[in-house]
């Protein structure tokens, strides 16, 4: 399994319409396409962490070779109101996003 997160700025009322956001998109086939096994949403202090576990390590270019689907271009539209790029002068995809994992521990082999 593989995991990427996302971090951005999110206001944090915005918490549950966020959540019914990807409530939708998660009941389509996008993430069969995407190979996400496992979606989690944080909100720390303005901030929002999307975690998400992929079947293989191609996790982040499933996401990039998906994002002109018209079901991905649709939720980052839904989503603008809500969730900003972290760094809004450097931010060109949601790869630009993605947290750099620097330690990893689990009780079962992977």
């Amino acid at each position: 399994m593989h995991s990427t997160l996302i971090v951005a700025r999110m206001l944090p009322q915005s918490a549950e319409e966020v959540a019914k956001i990807f409530g939708d998109f998660d009941q389509t086939e996008m993430p069969g396409l995407m190979g996400t096994r496992r979606r989690e949403l944080f909100s720390y202090n303005g901030l929002y962490f999307h975690l998400q576990d992929f079947d293989s390590e191609h996790g982040g270019s499933a996401i990039e070779q998906t994002k002109t689907h018209p079901r991905f271009i649709q939720i980052s539209d839904d989503l603008k109101p809500y969730i900003e790029a972290y760094n809004p002068a450097t931010w060109r995809s949601p790869a630009d996003a993605m947290a750099t994992r620097f330690y990893h521990w689990s009780s079962t082999a992977e």
